[in-house]
């Protein structure tokens, strides 16, 4: 009876760290988001059901190309809870990425999602780097059609590795994935990172820190 009881509260404990490894399920048919709710939870509070309208689960956007005139040659053009309110408990949304002609989606991760990139034009060439100690790059090049998966938390990237414009939509499995762009935070975090303690993490000089700092 003992070896029952222990196998059911580990088969419990289980299945309890699967559940609260993404965004909560639902309780009811929908819970759409109200920013300017008083109450502070993991999310956000619920708009009152009959004030819902079609609106809520509505965005318009993702047929218009993102301007890529920036230093990476990359936009995301998002459509997150911040954007179709509907989403909340939803544990879903969806981004646009356009890539100018060689153009990055920087070394990022996304702390809350697994992301399933869908390639709609160009060519790209994509990657992840597995955990340490291993830090092992999985990479592949995508054509129009190819379908590659980031893992939760992994850093990953997509470089346009054509001469004309490239496009892709992604899904990510979470309401509010997040996102951490591994040089802006490391490099342009406010107050900085000091500059020792960088230049002994990269193994370079303190002046090498300080003019990639200043950069961000």
């Amino acid at each position: 009876m003992a070896s029952h009881i222990f196998l059911s509260l580990g088969t419990l404990i289980a299945i309890c760290s699967v559940v609260l490894a993404s965004d909560s399920s639902p309780l009811q048919d929908f819970c759409v988001a109200d920013p300017n709710g008083p109450v502070l939870v993991n999310g956000h509070a619920c708009k009152d059901p009959k004030l819902v309208q079609a609106n809520d689960f509505f965005f318009s956007g993702l047929h218009l190309p993102g301007n890529t005139s920036n230093a990476v040659g990359s936009r995301v053009t998002p459509a997150t809870v911040a954007q179709i309110p509907g989403l909340n408990t939803l544990g879903i949304s969806l981004v646009r990425v356009d890539y100018a002609p060689w153009g990055i989606n920087p070394p990022h991760t996304h702390p809350r999602a697994t992301e399933i990139l869908t390639v709609t034009e160009g060519t790209l060439e994509v990657g992840f780097v597995t955990s340490n100690p291993e830090n092992r790059l999985i990479t592949k090049k995508l054509v129009k059609g190819d379908v590659f998966v980031f893992p939760i938390g992994l850093v990953h990237f997509q470089r346009n590795v054509g001469y004309t414009n490239a496009v892709a939509i992604a899904a990510l499995s979470s309401q509010n994935p997040g996102v951490i762009t591994v040089a802006n935070a490391v490099f342009g975090s406010k107050p900085a990172i000091p500059n020792d303690l960088l230049a002994k993490s990269f193994q370079v000089d303190i002046k090498t820190i300080d003019w990639i700092q200043s950069k961000f």
